[in-house]
């Protein structure tokens, strides 16, 4: 392919990202509204988030979707799970009672899910081996473009009700009937299809994704994400919620963790894709993770008021783009053979985003009881995932997937 084909796949596979964090972001901006219309308990909106796009339901779709991408290909999945995805929004587009609501966020969660390694897998795949990170930047930069157009459209929105913000809802569903018929051209990856052809087109079993350092792999993704990841889950869902519920200003709700989320896109953009293939991973992990810790701490020591709030987005931005959840992407991709790589990126997004989903049922709670407490729990996350994150970090950059795989195997 040419240099344009590989970016052009990578934007179409990165939709995923969009469409993955606007859906959490949209329910998040939908929560106070229904709170109010339906009268729902911090017990219930704790389900909703456990069982959202953000958390359990997306987990088992990538555990099944990661398992499907190695047996039939990559873009077998895109031909299906964005119709599902859409047909899902259809419950929160039309949500006339709470049922409705966890209906159509597990559905739109199976579908991200799925859908989320299919795209990972095959961006690492198709792009240059001095490029796999700016590219796995792409991906991320979609991630956060999600929330911006959802909090950005939310503020002028929001005024007129729930009856407003369901077009939040209804213009994920166009995009996503459009990206399945965009996606209808793109190719497989050739790296997939290789592998297939030279095992004779059978593929590895789960016994082969269990071994010793494959779960090694895991296990490190899952602790140096999935901690990170507690962070962010209550950062995306809840925050509009949690800054209503203090009583901050109205327009704060959607405009400072939009603030967040384009100030990470930023970081993406300049740090990350420009230096991800060229310097040392571990070194620039190691940095967004004390600003991370450093963000947190803040609302910890010094409450969630509006200056405080703002500038613990700004640090948190920063840090974001060049954090765990682009390296999870990238490093995801680098540590697995081709023939398992789906699978375990599934195994491990699926334990992330259930043991998110776990958490979640007590943030609510947490936060109307005592935000300081919930504040120092999360700076703890933070300070574990860092701490993992840096010991272990790999060292890829620069090198292909094929070199790295033999690396991991020992017979490079």
């Amino acid at each position: 392919m040419s240099s344009r084909d590989h970016w052009r796949n990578t934007v179409l596979a990165g939709l995923a990202n969009y469409i993955d964090a606007g859906s959490i972001v949209s329910g998040s901006v939908a929560l106070a509204l229904w709170k109010e219309q339906y009268h729902l308990s911090d017990s219930f909106i704790g389900l909703i988030g456990a069982f959202s796009a953000n958390a359990i339901s997306a987990g088992v779709g990538a555990l099944i979707g990661g398992r499907l991408c190695d047996l039939f290909g990559r873009k077998r999945i895109y031909q299906f799970d964005m119709l599902f995805y859409a047909f899902g929004m259809m419950f929160l587009i039309f949500a006339a009672a709470p049922w409705m609501i966890i209906t159509g966020f597990l559905l739109v969660g199976l579908a991200v899910g799925a859908d989320i390694p299919a795209s990972w897998s095959l961006i690492a795949e198709q792009a240059p081996d001095d490029a796999r990170g700016a590219h796995s930047g792409v991906a991320q930069i979609l991630w956060y473009l999600g929330p911006v157009a959802v909090l950005v459209a939310g503020y002028f929105l929001k005024p007129f009700g729930i009856d407003g913000v369901r077009w939040l809802f209804i213009h994920l569903a166009v995009l996503a009937l459009a990206l399945t018929f965009l996606r209808s051209r793109m190719k497989e990856s050739e790296r997939w299809e290789e592998t297939v052809a030279e095992t004779g087109g059978k593929v590895p079993g789960w016994a082969d994704v269990l071994t010793g350092r494959h779960i090694a792999a895991v296990l490190y993704l899952v602790v140096m994400y999935g901690m990170w990841n507690l962070w962010a889950g209550y950062n995306g869902f809840f925050t509009p919620y949690l800054i209503e519920q203090n009583h901050l200003p109205e327009w704060a709700a959607t405009v400072v963790p939009a603030g967040y989320f384009f100030i990470g896109m930023l970081s993406i953009w300049f740090i990350f894709m420009k230096l991800s293939d060229r310097v040392n991973q571990r070194r620039l992990f190691a940095i967004s993770a004390v600003l991370h810790v450093i963000g947190m701490a803040l609302l910890a020591l010094l409450g969630f008021t509006l200056p405080v709030v703002i500038v613990h987005i700004v640090i948190m931005g920063v840090a974001g783009g060049f954090g765990a959840q682009s390296f999870f992407q990238l490093w995801s991709a680098e540590l697995f053979p081709t023939a398992i790589r789906s699978t375990a990126q599934g195994l491990a997004f699926a334990i992330v985003r259930i043991g998110l989903g776990v958490w979640s049922l007590a943030v609510p709670s947490l936060a109307a009881n005592n935000f300081t407490e919930l504040a120092w729990i999360l700076t703890g996350f933070l300070v574990i995932s860092g701490v993992v994150g840096v010991i272990w970090a790999p060292r890829n950059e620069g090198k292909s997937l094929e070199q790295l795989t033999a690396e991991r195997a020992g017979t490079a």
